[in-house]
């Protein structure tokens, strides 16, 4: 489904779901009220990419959640079928793409629950093709915004670019059906940004500084700290 112009495509998902009967990507050319993380606006300008999948997983909450893995993952292998430097991409926990060290992608998971099950999963992805916000806008320590077009030099059209990240995620949405997290979080750690560094997990009013030594198997951030070993599974990560 491809529209020109949406309040959000997460939002669009919400209203289709009722009426859809597999999965479905909504690729919108420009977006009204884009959504980030923790209800942040996310830019969202003609020539981006602003592109939700919205399924009926039949599993359970937390592994539904898993799947912004396979994204980060799916949209990795697009870009760098795309723009032929693998180098370029890495992964940030817990759910952002990296081009030479700069932000260039968000991926925001939101569900509706039906009982203890999951009655609609959207995966909204944002990448920035053309433009990024300004990082005057960021708080402080964030990784700083960058282009697909001014780190690689790629002109690339959001059509092109969900043509590749349509059959990857699909891969790995496969995998993931087949073998479960398993060869999801390997792969991940196998690009993991700042694997090994010290990094700072923040919850809420909570910071937590760290080596940052791998994900388990439920997709936590572990980290080793002054007090010890700690598993993280939900916070805001800074370099």
């Amino acid at each position: 489904m491809d529209l020109p112009s949406v309040d959000s495509t997460n939002a669009e998902a919400a209203r289709l779901v009722a009426t859809l009967t597999g999965p479905v990507w909504i690729l919108a050319s420009e977006q009204t009220g884009g959504r980030g993380r923790r209800g942040r606006a996310w830019s969202s300008p003609r020539g981006n990419f602003h592109a939700t999948l919205v399924m009926k997983p039949a599993d359970p909450p937390a592994r539904v959640a898993l799947r912004s893995f396979a994204a980060a993952l799916a949209l990795r292998d697009a870009l760098v079928a795309l723009t032929g430097t693998p180098a370029s991409f890495t992964l940030k926990w817990p759910n952002d793409v990296l081009c030479n060290g700069g932000k260039i992608a968000g991926i925001l998971l939101e569900s509706a629950g039906q009982g203890a099950g999951v009655s609609h999963l959207a995966i909204g992805i944002g990448v920035n093709l053309i433009a990024a916000p300004d990082p005057a806008m960021l708080e402080s320590g964030a990784v700083p915004p960058v282009t697909l077009l001014r780190e690689t030099g790629k002109r690339v059209t959001p059509e092109t670019l969900l043509a590749h990240l349509a059959p990857a995620y699909a891969a790995w949405e496969a995998q993931f059906q087949t073998n479960g997290f398993a060869p999801l979080r390997a792969a991940w750690l196998s690009h993991a940004a700042r694997l090994g560094d010290t990094i700072r997990a923040r919850t809420g009013t909570t910071t937590r500084i760290g080596r940052f030594d791998t994900i388990d198997d439920a997709g936590a951030l572990v980290l080793t700290t002054a007090a010890g070993r700690q598993t993280i599974p939900a916070a805001e990560v800074f370099f």
